[in-house]
């Protein structure tokens, strides 16, 4: 039956897409409550689709041509940049959504990551991540109310 092992191992193969998306909803969830413009679909979506193309990638190019996974790396952090910049939105001297575009971009690395099989950085990303977006904006409403 090579043809169910084959399945069975290419399921097997699907865990980290499943990873990448666990480790993404918690800060999709926050940007979500917080009325962000991205959000709970959003951040889990670039997380499993990082992690896929790292692990197509590495299914096709293989371990042996860093330089050509080099090369998807780039173009996937390239393209999450894109889809971060549409979060930007400027109006008269005001800017926001730079959050949002960095914390997109950073979980798209944490998606990477999980691609990779590096899940000690998956982790860390996501964890820095949550606490970014968490603790740091408490204390940047906090000195914005000061001033």
């Amino acid at each position: 039956m090579p043809a169910v092992d084959a399945l069975v191992a290419q399921l097997i193969g699907l865990l980290p897409l499943l990873g990448a998306l666990l480790l993404a909803l918690p800060v999709g969830w926050n940007r979500e409550r917080n009325g962000n413009i991205m959000g709970i679909r959003t951040f889990p979506l670039v997380a499993v689709g990082a992690c896929a193309y790292i692990l197509i990638a590495r299914t096709f190019i293989g371990d042996d041509a860093p330089d050509a996974t080099a090369r998807v790396l780039q173009g996937l952090m390239t393209g999450i940049g894109f889809v971060g910049g549409g979060a930007i939105l400027k109006h008269d001297d005001h800017v926001s959504g730079t959050a949002s575009a960095a914390s997109i971009w950073m979980i798209g690395a944490m998606g990477a990551a999980a691609g990779f099989g590096y899940w000690g950085y998956a982790i860390g990303l996501s964890v820095i991540n949550l606490l970014v977006v968490t603790v740091f904006s408490w204390w940047k409403r906090r000195v914005d109310s000061k001033e």
